[in-house]
């Protein structure tokens, strides 16, 4: 019998959950058949939250996508666009990983599928993750280092200390101009890149990963099949 595996929800502030707060988290488990486990999504629901109206706001002034949010393989010809505001250090981030890949199989051509940098301050390589994947993104290498952040993160996540020779290390495998990425990597520019897309999830009300958005709304799956049924639904308008 395959082993269950249960993550949490990688929140952006470590919360104190007392008896009377205890009521304000909405669980909900998603289970991980492609890994044979289950993670939980926990949402504090609490004052740390922006008004709604400030969550309207910014959905309107397109904080969800922006016109150079980064987008995994080709634009969908539906219109339908799939987002994550995502940690690579983050472990649910990294058991939706392989959700989100049957996703782009399935649904290739049809929808597009954006993610966000959201790196959360309490993952110590998490930025830098971030910045790596930018800076591969800036040679059109995004796909190859977004994959390889998930598919290693069990060697470097929540390791403490600094992993900048581990990720230099991937984007010298995969054929990397290194001046070039060094310099992104080290640059203000693509610190700044990361830096908005942390601006605009919390304008969202992001407070973990992952996060994920519909055609502009905010969806929380309870089970796998919900992902696939959301993107059908959207589809079928």
């Amino acid at each position: 019998m395959l082993a269950t595996i249960v993550r949490s929800r990688c929140l952006r502030r470590v919360a104190v959950v007392h008896d009377q707060t205890k009521a304000a988290l909405a669980v909900a488990a998603i289970i991980v058949a492609a890994i044979g486990g289950v993670f939980v999504s926990n949402q504090l629901q609490g004052g740390n939250e922006p008004a709604a109206a400030q969550v309207e706001s910014a959905i309107a002034d397109g904080a969800i996508v922006r016109d150079d949010s980064r987008i995994l393989g080709e634009e969908g010809s539906s219109g339908v666009t799939f987002v994550e505001f995502l940690d690579f250090e983050c472990e649910a981030c990294g058991a939706a990983f392989p959700i989100v890949e049957d996703l782009r199989e399935k649904y290739a051509g049809e929808v597009t599928f954006v993610i966000r940098y959201f790196p959360l301050p309490s993952h110590f390589n998490s930025s830098r993750a971030a910045r790596a994947v930018e800076s591969a993104a800036r040679q059109g290498q995004l796909e190859a280092m977004y994959s390889r952040m998930y598919e290693t993160q069990a060697e470097w996540g929540e390791a403490g200390e600094p992993k900048d020779d581990l990720f230099r290390s991937f984007a010298e495998d995969l054929g990397l101009d290194m001046d070039q990425f060094d310099a992104d990597y080290a640059s203000q520019e693509v610190e700044d890149r990361v830096a908005r897309d942390v601006a605009d999830g919390e304008s969202l009300g992001v407070s973990g990963t992952p996060t994920f958005y519909v055609d502009g709304e905010l969806f929380q799956p309870e089970t796998v099949e919900d992902f696939s049924a959301v993107l059908d639904e959207a589809l079928a308008k």
